[in-house]
């Protein structure tokens, strides 16, 4: 009998959402319902310097006030501490992961970590991070395997592990990296897919050859364009994007705009409806190949809300 969808929205709580995360949740929620599936939120809070107080709890707002309702426990990485050492552990015993004591400032002249502690004969004394060896995907099928697949909106996708380097499992000040992390949460919580922005789409071939390592199931995965402002950056919170808005006028009319970058051509009088009843419109008409596989969707086709200082 085949698995039941299962999807989810995984924000990092470094500040509130914007109007291209909304894009992503909308997608993955409209995505799971459209299936008869169920959708999870996960809390991705493994990097505390990063994480103000209270982004998670106004992140949850936001989601509730734009009528995405979650399934299920809702899940916090900062509590999963022993699951990913465990992951961990498993890795380092079949030699696929290694510790690391360069500093980024030794290997800046490089695209990418060169993999000097791949053969060292005597593990670092002091503070080191672990790495994933990129080259153990020749034991699972081979790097073309692994780092090739087809996405459900992308299509055939094939990058290149050894471009890529060797990432980062856990850092030199203890804390987890969002590899190992999302990998091991994604199994435990059986999602079988992901639906995410396209800026993640070179982190896929890390997290396959994890999930190949640890015997882990390899989810479907979809990778959304990404909106952009007029300067063609995509939006996002290191670029000061602006929160969404809290009033319920502009809640119907951003949401319905969301539906509208997604491709799903709403009806024009449904921009002043709830947002329960629109995304109950979208549900059943939800189509993925509407969406399009642009990179980028620009900022100025859809509303951007207002901070609440009104800029």
């Amino acid at each position: 009998m085949p698995t039941a969808y299962r999807g989810r929205f995984a924000p990092t709580p470094s500040g509130p959402l914007h109007a291209g995360s909304l894009l992503a949740a909308v997608a993955s929620y409209l995505d799971a319902r459209h299936h008869g599936g169920e959708w999870l939120v996960r809390i991705e809070d493994i990097d505390p310097p990063r994480c103000p107080a209270g982004s998670a709890d106004t992140i949850l707002r936001q989601l509730d006030a734009f009528g995405l309702q979650r399934d299920g426990e809702l899940r916090y990485q900062s509590q999963r501490h022993a699951a990913y050492a465990e992951a961990l552990e498993q890795l380092k015993a079949s030699g696929i992961a290694y510790p690391c004591d360069c500093s980024r400032k030794q290997w800046r002249e490089h695209a990418i970590y060169p993999g000097w502690c791949r053969e060292r004969a005597e593990p670092p004394a002091g503070e080191h991070a672990w790495r994933l060896d990129v080259r153990a995907a020749e034991r699972f099928g081979g790097t073309r395997a692994i780092a090739g697949w087809r996405d459900r909106l992308q299509g055939a996708v094939q990058l290149d592990l050894a471009t890529l380097g060797d990432v980062v499992l856990k850092r030199r000040d203890g804390l987890w990296a969002y590899q190992l992390a999302v990998v091991v949460d994604d199994a435990e919580q059986g999602i079988t897919d992901v639906v995410r922005g396209l800026d993640l789409l070179d982190n896929s071939p890390w997290q396959r050859l994890l999930q190949a390592a640890l015997d882990l199931p390899m989810p479907r995965l979809t990778h959304l364009p990404l909106i952009t402002a007029a300067n063609g950056q995509k939006l996002s919170k290191q670029n000061l994007a602006p929160a969404l808005p809290e009033d319920a006028s502009a809640i119907r009319t951003l949401l319905h705009h969301t539906l509208t970058l997604l491709g799903q051509a709403p009806p024009p009088e449904l921009a002043t409806a709830s947002p329960a009843e629109q995304l109950a419109h979208a549900t059943p008409c939800w189509s993925l190949a509407a969406v399009g596989t642009a990179p980028s969707l620009s900022a100025a086709t859809t509303p951007m809300p207002r901070t609440a200082e009104g800029s």
